[in-house]
């Protein structure tokens, strides 16, 4: 994930923070989605000085895979929300297996 959100910041966001309307052009997703994302807590933008709503790449690489997954399983916002939700949390466990995997390699070779 950390590598696509790189590419975001350096390639679309030459800011590191964008508007509403820019965010919902940005991650093509309809501004009903991104309002009810943040009404479930699941978005959390951040607000300007004039409270507009501030977005940055990790709120657009997740919105992004939440309309992906719902237009191809044809599933509501709030199941696809639990899915992208869910596959973060696979990917956290896997970096925490290899860097757990990494420790193990590196004390058997030390014995």
């Amino acid at each position: 994930m950390s590598s696509n959100i790189k590419r975001l910041n350096s390639e679309i966001m030459p800011s590191s923070l964008v508007g509403f309307e820019e965010f919902v052009s940005i991650t093509g997703g309809r501004a009903e989605l991104v309002q009810e994302a943040i009404e479930l807590g699941w978005l959390a933008p951040g607000r300007s000085a004039t409270e507009e709503l501030l977005f940055n790449a990790v709120h657009i690489y997740k919105v992004r895979k939440l309309i992906r997954i719902c237009q191809d399983f044809d599933i509501p916002t709030t199941a696809g929300i639990i899915i992208v939700d869910l596959l973060q949390r696979v990917d956290e466990l896997e970096a925490r297996v290899r860097e757990l995997g990494g420790k193990m390699n590196s004390e058997r070779s030390q014995e």
